[in-house]
């Protein structure tokens, strides 16, 4: 094993993950801790000790629940984390982090032990608006520290060449610092299987579309429902739908969903092979969000054999290839989606198709190995050139 160590700072990390960012943590650390020394920090009270990996939570300040407003709690919360990880000391050689929930503890990290500072971007403050209604005044906050961090880091990886571009534009880095690295996919455990136990557990009989994700604008679930009016009545649509962003939110799609007798909605974090059940007997899977920097639960669909019609935006657009392994949609159009959902319900030669055009897809190009793989070369390029530059 190499004697190369990396401290990862993530909000996410098993057993609290709740999106694509923890996800894609849980598999890079795990591939990344096969060949080099990985030390995770994260929020929670996780404790693990291995021989190549070691994990270690972090709670926030409890003098932040007293008489403060929840909406400041979010990000002032996350603030005193950053500053507990950074608290323990650091012997790594490059800091990685995920999400602006950390990017103070790699700000601060890389000023008090001199290491060389990576950001992985899986969303950005200024492409959610609607971050405020959840926040209120601590979105100025939580914009600050992402812009902090970003401006700050060595090298910033993107997760697509969408994600690269935005930030280009929203913030004052040069192009040479910026890396594109894709999201990921076990193949192992996401493939298509033959089973009916998740569907029994919740009720899910006949044809069915499915959508994965959280209750919130970015992911677009109530274009989803209001496009329900335009499918077959027989198709039931199933919502695994959890995490709501507001209260505001969740009533929202409270109301919407009543409307509707052929939604099942599961509010809860699915287990992993329930989910893969899911996929694998789904008719399409839809992802309808208005901004997605990667999108990784299409490659999870993809590697179930499902065809996906999904929202031409951001990272999606290079996962989905349209018209071969499902249709992209203009983003918000209930009626557009509803359209390229019935194709593919019409047309099982079609859907078919396009499973299997995904399933290859996948293989070729987004396995975590190779992912890994590039992430640790990209860590011995910084470190090279950070070292280089600080002894000039």
């Amino acid at each position: 094993m190499d004697s190369l160590k990396v401290t990862i700072f993530t909000n996410e990390y098993p057993p609290n993950i709740y999106g694509g960012a923890g996800v894609h943590v849980d598999y890079l650390t795990r591939e990344l801790s096969k060949f080099m020394q990985v030390d995770v920090r994260c929020f929670g009270e996780q404790q693990v000790i291995s021989e190549n990996l070691t994990v270690k939570g972090y709670k926030e300040w409890e003098e932040l629940k007293k008489d403060s407003d929840p909406k400041y709690q979010k990000v002032l919360g996350p603030f005193s984390v950053d500053l507990a990880m950074v608290k323990d000391p650091i012997d790594s050689d490059i800091l990685h982090c995920h999400t602006w929930y950390t990017f103070m503890a790699g700000f601060i990290g890389k000023k008090l032990y001199d290491k060389p500072l990576v950001v992985t971007i899986h969303s950005l403050e200024p492409l959610r608006p609607w971050k405020e209604e959840q926040l209120g005044n601590g979105y100025r906050l939580s914009s600050w520290m992402e812009k902090t961090g970003i401006e700050a880091a060595d090298r910033i990886i993107a997760v697509s060449q969408g994600s690269k571009e935005d930030i280009l534009k929203y913030f004052d880095v040069p192009e040479e610092k910026i890396e594109v690295i894709h999201n990921g996919i076990d193949l192992k455990e996401y493939k298509k299987v033959d089973r009916n136990i998740a569907r029994k557990k919740y009720g899910i009989e006949g044809r069915y579309i499915l959508f994965v994700g959280r209750i919130s604008r970015q992911k677009g679930i109530t274009y989803l429902i209001d496009a329900v009016k335009y499918l077959p009545k027989d198709v039931k649509v199933v919502l695994c739908a959890s995490s709501p962003d507001t209260q505001e939110i969740l009533e929202e799609v409270e109301n919407k969903v009543k409307a509707h007798d052929n939604i099942i909605w599961i509010n809860e974090m699915v287990k992993k092979e329930d989910i893969v059940e899911l996929y694998s007997n789904a008719e399409v899977f839809v992802c309808p969000s208005i901004y997605e920097p990667f999108g990784i639960i299409n490659l999870e669909a993809m590697a179930c054999e499902t065809p996906v019609v999904a929202s031409a935006t951001g990272g999606i657009k290079e996962v989905v290839v349209h018209e071969e392994t499902g249709f992209l949609v203009e983003p918000g159009n209930s009626e557009e989606l509803a359209k390229h959902i019935n194709i593919l319900l019409e047309n099982k030669e079609l859907a078919k198709k396009f499973g299997a055009n995904g399933r290859r897809r996948v293989e070729d190009m987004f396995s975590w190995e190779s992912i890994a793989k590039r992430t640790y070369e990209m860590y011995n390029n910084v470190i090279k050139d950070y070292y280089r530059s600080t002894k000039k």
